[in-house]
């Protein structure tokens, strides 16, 4: 029996208002701060899913985006080890279309079923740009979903799948381009998205044998709410009793990651029997029909979309969006280190990117970065690793800095925290609120981009206050 057997999402805590975009426009969508990307959120959401789990039992991790940092680098090595995963743990990146985050989750049951694997992550995370004053620039939202894949402990499993694939020039993004493009609305909508989707989903039902009343709920990539209810409709779904909400309204259309997160928010609300369909859309369709298990009402709990949703900071100021995403110039950061030095990022990569310290094996204190000598027993090279970045913290102090780094974030606020069961350390502090920071303050820690130059992308991890 393959199917899903955890899963979890991550939704960045601020949301946009689209009233600040266009004067009349209702609902938000969540953004990325300054310092997220498509790899900090896959990493967040894939910390999610992992929750308790021993990482060590995960084989495989697979990345989907079309908003990876890099062309020519590989984006889930770096999820891989920010999640803690093992060094011989398989990765891969699914690249180049809407529906990367389904592809890779076809691949992870291939894997399992193929006995090359026996638990799988697929990770799918996107934020793509819309031009200023389109509708693009209001639909598009940022997010990550994680499903892990395997043959234990099955929560939900995939009984069947069917794909279509479409070659058609109807959203794109070309060598070069910032922003998404498309042709005319009408044309991608009729003979694009609502022609390719009824082709996969009806294709499916009829391979199944299944009819649209054996579904207790249906899933389907989303480009808009109107689309959405049209394509239901068309299908034969009844739109308020078996359709996801496509939360459009309140997140935005989230690409790649999509399907996947609509599909977390699905199981948070399912129970023993349901069955699920599930289609995402993108050159093509990939269909699935999942059937919930009972080990559902054992699933341990995890943040995924209910608790990401109703977490949250609104932005007001449509020119702090801009200045974010780096459409708006603003004045560069006043410079305090010449270049990166890839040798040096490379030989604190366990530090750096897993937030590995080191507990004394004598005495069990905690350090962090790693030291040789334990500062309380003054044994040396008696340590072992130690993960850091799942452990909560307070702040011990804080200063803010109003002088030296730029719009972006200001001010920057660096704080010393002190980790439950032993450890301290010196990070920046984000996604806070200066007037709210105070010594003894819960905080958690998240992956996030440290510093970008020359196209290179220095992650690191920083304190955001819990979120709750």
């Amino acid at each position: 029996m393959i199917g899903i057997t955890s899963y979890g999402a991550y939704l960045p805590l601020w949301r946009l208002s689209r009233e600040a975009i266009a004067k009349g426009a209702g609902g938000e969508k969540a953004v990325c701060n300054f310092d997220e990307d498509s790899i900090t959120m896959a990493a967040a959401a894939a910390i999610d899913c992992l929750g308790e789990a021993d990482r060590e039992t995960v084989d495989s991790l697979f990345f989907a985006s079309t908003t990876s940092p890099y062309k020519e680098k590989l984006g889930a090595a770096t999820v891989a080890m920010a999640a803690d995963l093992r060094r011989d743990t398989d990765t891969a990146d699914f690249a180049h279309s809407l529906r990367a985050g389904t592809s890779a989750l076809k691949s992870a049951v291939d894997a399992v079923k193929a006995g090359s694997a026996k638990k799988v992550l697929v990770v799918a995370a996107d934020c793509r740009l819309g031009i200023p004053g389109t509708a693009f620039e209001q639909n598009l939202g940022d997010g990550a979903g994680a499903l892990m894949v395997g043959d234990t402990d099955v929560i939900a499993t995939i009984e069947s799948s069917y794909s279509v694939s479409d070659e058609i020039m109807d959203v794109w993004r070309a060598d070069g381009d910032t922003f998404v493009r498309s042709w005319e609305d009408r044309f991608a909508a009729t003979h694009g998205y609502l022609e390719v989707m009824k082709e996969a989903v009806s294709g499916l039902l009829k391979k199944t044998g299944l009819s649209p009343q054996d579904l207790a709920k249906v899933v389907f990539y989303s480009p808009d709410a109107r689309r959405y209810t049209e394509l239901a409709k068309a299908l034969g779904f009844d739109a308020k009793t078996q359709m996801q909400d496509p939360m459009v309204g309140v997140m935005g259309n989230t690409g790649a990651a999509q399907s996947i997160m609509l599909l977390v928010a699905a199981l948070e609300e399912a129970k023993a029997g349901d069955r699920i369909l599930l289609a995402s859309y993108g050159n093509g369709s990939d269909a699935f029909v999942l059937k919930v298990t009972d080990q559902i009402t054992k699933f341990g709990t995890r943040r995924g979309m209910k608790a990401h949703l109703s977490s949250k900071r609104v932005i007001d100021d449509y020119k702090q969006y801009l200045v974010w995403r780096g459409i708006l110039p603003i004045e560069p950061r006043k410079e305090t280190v010449a270049f990166f030095s890839a040798p040096a990022l490379w030989r604190e990569r366990d530090a750096n990117l897993r937030l590995q310290g080191s507990k004394c094996k004598v005495c069990g204190t905690i350090q962090y970065p790693p030291q040789r000598v334990c500062t309380k027993c003054h044994s040396k090279d008696q340590f072992e690793p130690y993960r850091m970045s799942d452990k909560k913290a307070k702040i011990f102090t804080f200063s803010m800095d109003y002088i030296t780094f730029p719009m972006t974030d200001h001010p920057s606020v660096t704080a010393t925290i002190d980790f439950e069961g032993g450890g301290r350390m010196l990070c920046y502090m984000t996604d806070r609120d200066p007037g709210q920071i105070k010594p003894e303050m819960p905080v958690e820690m998240s992956f996030r981009k440290l510093y970008s130059k020359d196209g290179i992308s220095s992650y690191f991890w920083k304190a955001i206050p819990a979120r709750t």
